[in-house]
């Protein structure tokens, strides 16, 4: 009976061996590699986005109009359509 409990536990530790090397580990690898890569991407959004607001501005900048000078030029006389 002693072999067989001890082939038994031996059998045990080679399947928490297998468990923690082959699954565990390559888990928790995967895991971190996976949460590098989002972000550096959402770091990358990022500074594209602030490129586009600062691109963005810089046009809004460029195409501001100056406001009219007085009321009467926003009237606009009205016509009836016959």
């Amino acid at each position: 009976m002693n072999i067989f409990r001890l082939a038994f536990e031996l059998f045990i530790l080679y399947l928490l061996y297998k468990l923690v090397f082959d699954f565990i580990i390559p888990v928790a690898n995967t895991t971190k590699k996976v949460k590098k890569q989002f972000g550096d991407m959402n770091a990358q959004m990022e500074e594209k986005m602030k490129q586009q607001r600062q691109q963005a501005t810089q046009f809004n900048a460029k195409q501001k109009t100056p406001p009219p000078s007085s009321k009467q030029d926003d009237y606009i006389d009205y016509e009836e359509v016959k």
